[in-house]
C-alpha cells in the first residue's frame, strides 16, 4: 500500500457505525514508589503518587474503533452502583453515547485495579461478578440491541467477550441471527466459556491460548499445519467465514475456506500486552468492512496490536501513529 492507498483505507473508517456488546470494566491504576517492606507482612508498601480510572474490557474496543475514525455504540450491563456512575462519566468524558448501557442492581460494576511502581506491576485487585445474567436482564439487553440496531444500521458487531457474564447464549444466538438477517458483520473476540457458541460469524479471532482451550486440543504455533487443521476444522463446524488467530511472538494466521496466511510478528519494545487484543479486534473490523484482504486485515491489526504494546497500561491505538508505521512496513515489503 501506497501512503494515498492507506489514507483512502482510514478515510473509510469514518462513516462506520460499529456497535461492541460484551463486558465492559473500570481499568484504575494507583502508580507510586515503593521504599521499604511493610512490618506487618513480606510485602511493599507503595506510597501512592497519582491515580486514574479508564475504560476497560469491551469499552476499550470502543475507545478504539473511535481512534480510528469510526462511530462506537456500546451495549452492556452495569452494575447499580457508584463505580457504574463512574463508568458512565467516563463514557462522556471520551465522547461515547451512553444509549446502550443497562443497569443491574444483580450484578457489581467490574473493576480491576493495577498497583504500579517503576512501571512494574506489582499487583492487580480485580472487583466483579462472573456469573450469566440473569433472565430478566438478559432479555433487556436483547431488547436494548435491537433498539440501537435499528436507530444506528451499523456496519458491524463485535463481540468482546470477556467471561464476565454479559455475553451468554442466548444473547450470542439473537444478536447473529439479527446481524445476518440483515447482513451485517459479525466480529468475536472469544473467551473459554462460550467459545463454541459462536456459529455462523464473519470474523473469529481467538488467542492461541483461547484456541487450545476452546479447541481442547494441543499444538504448538510453529506447527503451521496443525494451526490450519484446527481452524479449518472450527470455521467448518461453526460456518464463520474467516479466523484470525494471534500467537504473541509467532505472529498471526489469518484463513477463509480459500486461503492460510502466516505473518511474522514485528519485534518490539514490550511494555504492556494489556489491551492489544482490543485493538486488533477493533482495527481487523474496520479493516473486514472496508473490504480489505486477508492479507491486509491480518497486518494492519497485528501491526495496530503490537504498537499499543508499547505503552504502559490499556490505551487505544494512536491513528496517526498506526498510519505512519504502515507506511513505512509496506515500503519495505
Amino acid at each position: 500500500m501506497e501512503r494515498q492507498e492507506i489514507q483512502a483505507l482510514f478515510d473509510r473508517f469514518a462513516d462506520k457505525n460499529i456497535i461492541i456488546i460484551g463486558d465492559v470494566m473500570i481499568d484504575s491504576y494507583m502508580w507510586g514508589k515503593v521504599n521499604r517492606i511493610s512490618p506487618e507482612a513480606p510485602i511493599p508498601v507503595v506510597s501512592v503518587s497519582d491515580k486514574e480510572n479508564r475504560l476497560g474490557g469491551a469499552s476499550n474496543v470502543a475507545l478504539n474503533v473511535k481512534a480510528l475514525g469510526a462511530n462506537p455504540i456500546m451495549c452492556s450491563v452495569v452494575g447499580d452502583d457508584d463505580y457504574a456512575a463512574e463508568f458512565l462519566r467516563l463514557l462522556e468524558e471520551n465522547d461515547l453515547t451512553t444509549k446502550g448501557i443497562l443497569h443491574s442492581p444483580f450484578r457489581r460494576t467490574s473493576v480491576k485495579t493495577r498497583i504500579i511502581s517503576q512501571s512494574q506491576h506489582l499487583l492487580r485487585v480485580d472487583e466483579e461478578d462472573e456469573n450469566a445474567l440473569d433472565t430478566e436482564t438478559e432479555i433487556r439487553l436483547k431488547a436494548k440491541f435491537d433498539e440501537l440496531l435499528e436507530q444506528y444500521a451499523p456496519e458491524a458487531i463485535i463481540f468482546e467477550d470477556y467471561d464476565k457474564g454479559v455475553i451468554t447464549p442466548e444473547i450470542i444466538k439473537h444478536v447473529v441471527n439479527k446481524a445476518n438477517e440483515a447482513g451485517i458483520f459479525t466480529a468475536v473476540d472469544p473467551k473459554k466459556r462460550q467459545f463454541m457458541d459462536y456459529v455462523g460469524v464473519s470474523l473469529f479471532k481467538p488467542n492461541f491460548k483461547e484456541m487450545k482451550e476452546g479447541m481442547k486440543a494441543e499444538f504448538a504455533t510453529d506447527n503451521l499445519s496443525a494451526v490450519k487443521g484446527l481452524t479449518t476444522k472450527l470455521m467448518k463446524d461453526k460456518q464463520i467465514d474467516r479466523i484470525l488467530l494471534t500467537m504473541a511472538d509467532a505472529g498471526v494466521v489469518i484463513t477463509d475456506a480459500n486461503e492460510f496466511t502466516h505473518i511474522k510478528a514485528e519485534v518490539r519494545n514490550i511494555a504492556d500486552v494489556s489491551g492489544a487484543g482490543d485493538t486488533v479486534i477493533a482495527t481487523a473490523t474496520l479493516c473486514m468492512c472496508s473490504d480489505c484482504s486477508l492479507y491486509d486485515i491480518a497486518f494492519i491489526s497485528n501491526m495496530a496490536g503490537g504498537l499499543v504494546c508499547e505503552y504502559s497500561g490499556v490505551v487505544p491505538i494512536d491513528c496517526q501513529e498506526l498510519m505512519d508505521e504502515l507506511e513505512e512496513k509496506y515500503k519495505a515489503k
